[in-house]
């Protein structure tokens, strides 16, 4: 009967009656082939060389969220791209940036959109901002073991929480725990040099327009003491993705921003090479 339908082109009753509003969990149980951490890998000797996104950076300001991503992916001691975009929005109100394994993260993301606008459809209403961190932490634990296998994705989920009316900011490890940040973030070979960054310079007063510098602020400090990290390259005209999400949606800033962004932290960093200072007391 199966055969029959297939054959004649109609989608088998399953297909067209959900039984769950998880397009993960419909997906598990018609085509669990196609999940990225079902797929068999070929058997190989040593390290597997596969492009990796680095550093992503979040700041929480009074009225929403910014979240950043550096454009370079690197594969061993090379640089793959240099412009890649790691920071994507997931629906209105929240969006990921990824760093690890970039074809596996890029493909999550993508699930992910999915996942959000099937629960959406099916139940006529958004999921929490927590729901949404929840589902993703899901899909994290479902590639453990890729991630085992030297294929790890670790994303950085922000977004506006419509009921607390504040942007929020949730960070993972590599088993799908977790983690709610207060303030700011990092994630990626870049981490620890940018949280450095951020935790001098961050306040709870911030604008929009400062959390938006003190983004691209933090990606350049990751920059200088990473390799795998790209900071604005002002020869090429290739800066960070900065995206913003308030009460009124997400928001990517356009080239021209977050150049003039760039523009201004690079002139500032010729008179003074290691950054804006913080006060000792």
């Amino acid at each position: 009967m199966e055969a029959n339908t297939r054959s004649s082109g109609r989608l088998p009753a399953a297909f067209l009656t959900p039984g769950s509003s998880s397009f993960l969990d419909f997906l598990s149980e018609h085509a669990p082939e196609q999940l990225p951490g079902n797929r068999p890998l070929p058997p190989v000797k040593g390290a597997v060389e596969a492009p990796h996104g680095t550093t992503i950076v979040a700041v929480a300001f009074p009225g929403g969220v910014v979240l950043a991503g550096d454009r370079r992916a690197t594969m061993g001691n090379m640089i793959a791209q240099r412009d890649i975009e790691k920071v994507f929005p997931a629906d209105e109100y929240s969006a990921v940036g990824i760093a690890g394994t970039a074809g596996i993260a890029v493909e999550m993301v993508k699930l992910f959109q999915l996942e959000l606008e099937h629960f959406e459809k099916v139940e006529g209403t958004t999921l929490s901002l927590e729901g949404k961190a929840n589902r993703l932490s899901t899909m994290i634990r479902g590639n453990l073991g890729m991630a085992m296998q030297g294929l790890a994705v670790i994303p950085l989920f922000a977004g506006y929480d419509i009921d607390r009316e504040k942007g929020r900011i949730f960070s993972y490890d590599v088993t799908g725990g977790r983690s709610e940040e207060l303030g700011f973030a990092a994630v990626g070979s870049g981490s620890v040099f940018a949280r450095g960054s951020l935790k001098k310079l961050h306040r709870d007063d911030l604008t929009e327009r400062e959390a938006t510098t003190v983004v691209v602020q933090a990606l350049y400090d990751a920059a200088e003491d990473d390799s795998a990290t790209g900071g604005p390259d002002l020869v090429r005209r290739i800066y960070p993705v900065v995206t913003v999400i308030t009460e009124d949606g997400f928001r990517k800033l356009a080239e021209d921003e977050v150049a003039e962004i760039a523009r201004s932290v690079h002139d500032g960093r010729l008179q003074s090479p290691n950054g804006p200072q913080a006060p000792v007391l």
